[in-house]
């Protein structure tokens, strides 16, 4: 099953495309910026794992495993 690939930031609301680098996710998905992370000491304030790079998926690849376009940000 491939990664859902959050549009946002969970905690900014910044825009994070699934083929663009700067997005880091927890073992839930859960998706913040490279900013937010930062100052998140690279834990998830919602399930206290640790944040990592998200791979990015390239846009030849969208069609066949779309990227959600769920926004998460609540702000």
């Amino acid at each position: 099953m491939p990664l859902e690939m959050r549009p946002d930031c969970e905690r900014c609301g910044a825009d994070l495309p699934a083929e663009a680098p700067g997005a880091f996710i927890c073992s839930f998905e859960c998706t913040y910026c490279a900013g937010c992370a930062e100052d998140l000491d690279d834990m998830c304030p919602t399930c206290g794992g640790e944040l990592t790079d998200r791979p990015t998926r390239a846009k030849k690849h969208h069609d066949a495993a779309p990227p959600s376009k769920v926004r998460r940000f609540k702000g």
